[in-house]
């Protein structure tokens, strides 16, 4: 006679006879855990595995951290287990701060707060890390990207699956301690109302359906990829669109769209694959419209060949504080790769390529345009300012 494992002073045959609990008419208490999973309307949706993970993780979290204090009222044990969740995620502590809408920037100067900017203005958060909780969020974030950052190789730029720029300095050149930028895009696409008045959105809608070439020039951080994303919107759904960037940050809209990001050198120093040879190859590959998310080095010269050859209706960005300075910089990064050529013949490549020039800003804390202006014989001619719908008393935004 065998008895049943989970009750041993039953035997099988009556184990298996035993009545059951809804037969008795008492009813099963509710799952937490399974209720809360599945939520409203559970019966007609059903769940999904990321809830499931969610609810259930964040539910041990908090059952563990009443075990371990009892006594503790269940909203600080609701915010302990919501810390718990985040030290096991990839992003660490900082995770609650990325989920937050109003955060475009997390800014991690060394051991010490983390700062982030919210809703355009700088601001200390109430998190602080040690040099060990940031040398673990560092590994979290590059590990699953093959990528590595120590004394030889103490610069890197990452980014995360949702598409947030990052960027690690560690030490020696870190004289601190590690530090790290992150920075966020916005989850839903922004549209060039957010960017200024109708007046704008007709002239830069204009330009993109005439072809032109368009570059966008600003200073550090003041919109250039989100605005390189807004003028995606207006691309014919039709054309071709190659897209290259340094760091994949862009999500341009349409279905014939070829994203290419350039590849670092590996530990050995070989395998590298440069912006410049991404644009060249990027030619043979049938394109209506070049994207360059941001032109930083000589790749500048061979965009400038390309738009000067008939590949016209180009979108790119450079830094630069306007659009004069823009030009400088672009005809100067060109240089690099065309050392023969003087400046003259570099301004003349500059003036045939592009035939607008945007400049981004920011005005009262939010990222803007500030002029768009036509290249018209080496001269930028106004076509619209924020400075002009000032004047005639129409607000930017």
């Amino acid at each position: 006679m065998t008895t049943s494992r989970r009750f041993p002073n039953l035997t099988n045959r009556q184990y298996a006879r035993r009545p059951l609990l809804r037969r008795s008419g008492r009813r099963r208490p509710p799952n937490r855990i399974a209720v809360a999973v599945a939520g409203p309307g559970a019966g007609e949706t059903g769940t999904t595995a990321a809830r499931f993970d969610q609810v259930v993780g964040s539910s041990l979290a908090v059952e563990s951290a009443r075990a371990d204090r009892p006594l503790t009222p269940l909203p600080e044990a609701r915010a302990e287990a919501a810390r718990t969740m985040d030290r096991a995620s990839e992003l660490g502590p900082v995770a609650g701060l990325l989920a937050d809408d109003s955060v475009t920037e997390v800014l991690i100067n060394g051991p010490g707060p983390v700062w982030v900017e919210r809703n355009g203005a700088m601001e200390r958060s109430p998190i602080r890390l040690g040099s060990y909780e940031i040398e673990l969020l560092i590994e979290r974030v590059l590990t699953p990207l093959g990528l590595r950052v120590d004394r030889t190789a103490p610069i890197v730029d990452a980014r995360l699956a949702d598409g947030s720029r990052v960027n690690v300095v560690v030490p020696p050149l870190a004289v601190d301690g590690p530090s790290v930028s992150i920075r966020r895009f916005p989850r839903q696409p922004v549209r060039l109302s957010a960017f200024g008045p109708p007046a704008l959105v007709r002239a830069l809608r204009r330009c993109v359906v005439e072809r032109s070439s368009i570059l966008v020039v600003g200073p550090t951080s003041s919109g250039k990829t989100t605005l390189l994303n807004a003028l995606s919107r207006l691309i014919d759904s039709g054309d071709r669109i190659i897209c290259i960037e340094d760091t994949a940050e862009l999500r341009l809209f349409g279905d014939n769209v070829v994203r290419l990001e350039a590849r670092p050198a590996n530990s050995e120093g070989v395998g590298e694959v440069p912006l410049r040879r991404l644009v060249l190859n990027a030619l043979r590959m049938r394109p209506d419209r070049l994207v360059v998310g941001e032109v930083r080095g000589p790749e500048a010269f061979d965009l400038l060949l390309a738009l000067t050859s008939g590949h016209g209706g180009c979108l790119t960005s450079c830094h630069g504080a306007d659009g004069p300075a823009g030009l400088r910089r672009l005809a100067t990064l060109a240089s690099l790769a065309a050392a023969p050529l003087d400046s003259d013949r570099l301004e003349q490549l500059v003036n045939d390529g592009l035939d607008t020039v945007v400049t981004t800003g920011r005005i009262d804390g939010r990222r803007m345009v500030v002029s768009v202006d036509d290249l018209v014989d080496g001269r930028l001619v106004n076509r619209w300012s924020a400075g002009a719908d000032r004047r005639t008393g129409r607000p930017p935004c």
